[in-house]
């Protein structure tokens, strides 16, 4: 029985590592073994920051409500406070559209919180 090669799959594997190092430098495109490890760098960056991202929507969601709730004479945590006492479920990505798409919306929120407190 003739040895099997990897001839064919072994050209589809390379071709697809070093189309997915399209945009690296160097090196890192052009050579299969350095381009391996630089794929392998960037899929699991790619991965961390995913998880990062949502981390850093609800920072910036949290800031501008907090800016929003203080032209209300709220901090932050007291409007979330007062939302919650006065039964008002609504999450921050929500209150941070209303503080800058609908300001009229936002602060008869605020006045519900500020009453609930």
């Amino acid at each position: 029985m003739p040895r099997a090669r990897a001839r064919v799959a072994a050209h589809a594997r390379h071709k697809k590592v070093l189309s997915l190092t399209k945009g690296h430098r160097g090196k890192r495109r052009t050579n299969y073994k350095v381009a391996h490890e630089s794929m392998m760098h960037a899929l699991r960056y790619a991965t961390e920051h995913r998880r990062d991202k949502k981390g850093d929507f609800r920072r910036l969601w949290i800031i501008r409500i907090n800016a929003a709730a203080r032209l209300h004479g709220l901090t932050y945590g007291r409007l979330i406070d007062g939302l919650k006492k006065a039964g008002i479920e609504v999450n921050r990505k929500m209150l941070a559209d209303l503080a800058v798409r609908e300001p009229e919306s936002f602060r008869a929120l605020a006045e519900q919180a500020k009453t609930a407190l």
